[in-house]
């Protein structure tokens, strides 16, 4: 039997997350493509500068979310995952190393 070889692709979307105090909060890119393998990063920018922190969360298709990150200040990693914040800028950014099928989903981010 011959085995299949090339690169899955891992598709990966960001939606623009509201929180309830009317902060305004933009996620960019809105949507990714990638192949299997490669890195990637998403950015989250915000507009209040009282904010608490971020908070960032991923939905796999037809379920429930998960939190990935709760950030106050500089950075957090997690395995292949890492957020950093940069409070002063108001941008957090959430990079994705080697990237698997397992990393397809929606990603949000959120301010406290």
């Amino acid at each position: 039997m011959e085995k299949l070889q090339g690169a899955s692709l891992v598709i990966l979307c960001l939606q623009v997350f509201w929180v309830s105090c009317q902060q305004k909060v933009e996620q960019s890119p809105l949507s990714l493509q990638v192949q299997e393998g490669e890195n990637t990063a998403f950015n989250c920018s915000y507009s209040d500068s009282g904010s608490q922190g971020l908070q960032w969360f991923k939905q796999d298709f037809g379920k429930g979310f998960i939190s990935l990150f709760s950030i106050t200040s500089e950075e957090k990693e997690k395995g292949r995952l890492k957020s950093t914040i940069n409070r002063k800028e108001r941008l957090s950014t959430l990079y994705i190393t080697a990237s698997q099928p397992g990393d397809s989903g929606t990603y949000f981010c959120g301010v406290k």
